[in-house]
């Protein structure tokens, strides 16, 4: 692990926050290279006082010309992070507030209906492998798929997934290194899970618990290319009309289909949303509930006879609800 050398007046911070996420398990390489470039603010603007103010969080926050939104939005969040660590150890800093550069999501999520649900895993069924390109294709598409849509994980959580990661016994997968870097538990239907047992049996006999579980050849991890080229085939094998890279339908949408069908679920069993929405909000590894509450919304645009029942629970949050949902994989 490469040690950066910060220099500000605030180099002790820097790395005492960098030793401390690393204590409770964090690699924190990328979040240490960020500080980096911080910390070479801070010289140039000529902070020599162990405090941060305002104006300097705002000109480190102000937008680059050259700089695309979300590498804005990384930066501030860099900066918060750090500022609220400050503020923990004593040290007076301004803390940049959320949302300075939220703006409405321009994908319309695509919901899955029933039947392209029916088409769509029909074509996966007859996944084929490929000896020596890919060898595992017909075996794990079907079962990767599925857990994808049924579980509500992220793309990467899933083909990053590791076989020490899968409880056999117990039904649920182990998320490490998530989102917001946080680790979770997300249960796993039984009969997925024994789909799971046949890919251990055939492809693993000899896999230590680092190794990756849905591999596209031996020893190499699912890439997002290889899950995107085969999507776009079922898509377009089902009769499911694509309009275009970076429009939709995604394979992230399977995901919001999986929380829409959950909260109707819910819904016509009449469930107290108040007490399951939490539980969403924990097995999707959301770190707000305002990602949660997103899909409330998406739940009653899609199917308009459940707007009341969740205006009950949730009067106000109907009503606008911004998501910025930068990173789909």
């Amino acid at each position: 692990m490469t040690n950066i050398v910060y220099n500000s007046i605030f180099q002790k911070e820097f790395q005492g926050l960098i030793d401390l996420k690393r204590a409770l398990g964090f690699e924190y390489i990328v979040e240490a290279a960020a500080f980096k470039r911080i910390d070479i603010f801070f010289i140039q603007n000529d902070v020599t006082e162990k405090k941060i103010t305002k104006k300097i969080c705002d000109d480190w926050c102000r937008k680059r010309t050259y700089e695309s939104v979300n590498n804005q939005s990384h930066r501030i969040s860099t900066m918060r992070v750090f500022c609220s660590y400050l503020n923990d150890i004593g040290i007076n800093a301004y803390v940049p507030p959320k949302g300075i550069t939220k703006k409405r999501s321009k994908y319309e999520a695509h919901i899955y209906t029933d039947d392209e649900l029916r088409r769509f895993f029909a074509e996966v069924d007859k996944s084929q492998s490929i000896p020596k390109e890919c060898p595992y294709r017909g075996l794990t598409m079907p079962i990767f798929f599925r857990i994808l849509y049924t579980s509500g994980m992220r793309v990467s959580e899933l083909r990053l997934l590791k076989v020490g990661d899968i409880n056999f016994e117990e039904n649920y997968f182990i998320i490490h290194n998530a989102k917001n870097h946080k680790e979770r538990i997300v249960p796993v239907h039984p009969r997925l899970i024994e789909k799971c047992r046949t890919i251990l049996n055939e492809i693993h006999t000899d896999s230590s618990a680092e190794e990756y579980f849905f591999m596209i050849r031996p020893g190499q991890a699912m890439t997002l290319t290889n899950v995107y080229h085969n999507f776009r085939r079922y898509l377009e094998h089902a009769g499911i009309s694509h309009t275009g890279r970076g429009h939709g339908p995604r394979v992230h949408d399977f995901r919001h289909t999986y929380c829409v069908n959950l909260l109707r679920k819910w819904v016509d069993e009449e469930k107290n949303l108040m007490t399951y929405l939490p539980y969403m909000r924990t097995m999707l590894g959301h770190e707000g509930f305002e990602e949660t509450a997103y899909y409330l919304k998406l739940t009653t645009e899609r199917f308009p006879y459940i707007k009341n029942q969740i205006k009950k629970s949730f009067p106000d949050i109907i009503k606008e609800v911004l998501f910025d949902e930068h990173e789909f994989y």
